[in-house]
């Protein structure tokens, strides 16, 4: 019965060191990686909203540089074209007598076209356009691109007598609340029952400033903003 019992007590006892040794370095081990993931946590999701914040600023600033900057190119560009295209006519010439100055065809074409405005305001200047307008309206595709041409020209002409814009008007359309942006060109009177009438030719340009309609409108009923005509078709 003795060694009985001190079998069984040494076979318990095999069975139970592994039992409690196992828990111990469980629970001497496990635990030691839980404080190093907390203590790298806080410090990583630092670090990204430094990252998402030094982005941010630095997308903005970026975007606010290219707004800014957009518009200047944009003119130095068209003007540094419109340079070349001015010089394009005169430096050729220049150049097959030796010549070569950078701007001076520039210089030249602004010359003419300063000249062909004096020679055009004379009288032999208006016979001349004259003779070669009569050309141009007999040819069937080229009198309709000479003739929205000149409206424009001479909307925004010097000259008030050529002037086919009088003045900046604004008027109620298409219904009540809504208001359109138009341009006077001459007015009439009408002529009813309870008396003579005071009427506008208002023209509504659509997409193209050479493409609209015109409307007769009440004198009272036009809205007269203090605009000259080059800043009412720049709007």
């Amino acid at each position: 019965m003795s060694s009985m019992a001190i079998t069984t007590r040494d076979r318990d006892r095999e069975l139970l060191i592994p039992v409690a040794d196992t828990p111990a370095g469980d629970a001497a081990v496990s635990p030691s990686p839980k404080p190093s993931s907390s203590a790298s946590s806080p410090h990583h999701s630092g670090r990204e909203t430094f990252y998402k914040v030094v982005r941010s600023w630095a997308s903005k600033k970026f975007m606010t540089g290219c707004v800014i900057l957009f518009p200047i190119a944009i003119t130095f560009y068209i003007t540094w074209w419109f340079i070349h295209f001015v010089d394009g006519f005169f430096s050729p010439i220049y150049a097959q007598l030796g010549i070569d100055i950078f701007g001076l065809g520039f210089i030249t074409s602004i010359t003419f076209i300063f000249l062909v405005g004096v020679f055009m305001s004379s009288w032999l200047g208006a016979s001349v356009l004259g003779l070669g307008e009569w050309f141009i309206k007999r040819m069937p595709l080229v009198r309709h691109i000479y003739n929205a041409s000149k409206q424009i020209s001479a909307a925004i002409s010097p000259d008030q007598n050529t002037q086919a814009f009088k003045e900046v008007a604004i008027i109620r359309h298409p219904r009540i609340g809504e208001y359109a942006f138009g341009f006077i060109t001459s007015s009439v009177t009408l002529q009813n029952y309870s008396g003579d009438e005071e009427l506008c030719c208002v023209y509504v340009p659509t997409n193209h400033l050479y493409i609209g309609d015109i409307f007769l409108v009440n004198t009272k009923d036009v809205i007269r903003p203090n605009l000259s005509i080059r800043e009412g078709i720049g709007e």
